[in-house]
């Protein structure tokens, strides 16, 4: 199977490997390769043959009208050249609970990206994925005034990047859902409780202070919004968060 990738970061670049691994015929293209999915750059050309394509791509910009605009018109231009292509399913990785956190602009860009995918020509699946238990020590530095990480209690049902790509991959290869396919981690637990497991297992010596105001990257957070959505179906994956703090790649000094 002929799949393109559109974003080589890291569940891109896992994925392209898994998907190699299995026989597929994939390519995972990064920003170095050229294309320029804001504008149509050479995306007709990368998805040309593809039966698949696959997008992961995010915005260089946090700032709520950039995102915005970039998922809208990278959606667009990715739907259009995939229809005019022939491909036959579009996947794309969303996130849990967007749809119950729109005052965060990130989110908002986001269910741009999931309404242009569905308002095009190409069959689709829309993959919502939980929080990766990798961004729990961005979590934890944006926190950090001084040596206190001041973290909310609100919960996250947190998942290693591993276990996306392993459901991702049955995604992909699989027919288009025409939906929502939602995935999540085993365990449902406060981003206070993350960050002091991160801290006991790595031996960071900052102070975790539970603080229901911290937020979450500047969006009210209850333990409701950033959790598997109840009756929707959500696969399990099987790696908790001890295991993951256990097995994790050590960076380099």
């Amino acid at each position: 199977m002929r799949i393109v990738i559109f974003g080589a970061g890291l569940i891109g670049s896992q994925l392209a490997a898994y998907l190699d691994g299995q026989g597929h015929d994939v390519v995972a293209l990064g920003r170095e390769a050229g294309i320029d999915t804001t504008t149509g750059e050479g995306v007709a050309e990368a998805v040309a043959g593809a039966e698949v394509v696959v997008d992961l791509t995010n915005s260089p910009s946090w700032a709520d009208d950039d995102v915005l605009a970039f998922f809208r018109d990278s959606t667009a231009h990715l739907v259009a050249a995939g229809a005019a292509a022939g491909v036959r399913h579009h996947v794309i990785l969303s996130i849990v609970g967007l749809d119950r956190l729109t005052d965060a602009g990130y989110m908002r860009g986001k269910l741009a990206q999931e309404e242009g995918v569905r308002a095009g020509d190409v069959p689709f699946t829309i993959v919502r994925s939980t929080q990766f238990f990798e961004f729990v020590p961005g979590i934890a530095d944006a926190s950090t005034t001084g040596d206190t990480v001041r973290a909310t209690p609100g919960k996250l049902q947190p998942i290693a990047s591993a276990d996306v790509v392993a459901r991702l991959a049955e995604v992909v290869t699989g027919a288009p859902a025409g939906g929502v396919v939602e995935i999540a981690g085993p365990e449902v637990l406060g981003i206070d409780e993350l960050v002091r497991r991160l801290f006991a297992a790595t031996g960071d010596p900052r102070t975790v202070v539970t603080d229901p105001a911290a937020g979450y990257f500047g969006a009210a957070l209850d333990d409701t919004a950033l959790v598997a959505t109840p009756g929707a179906g959500a696969w399990i994956a099987p790696t908790s968060y001890d295991d993951w703090l256990a097995t994790r790649p050590v960076p380099a000094n």
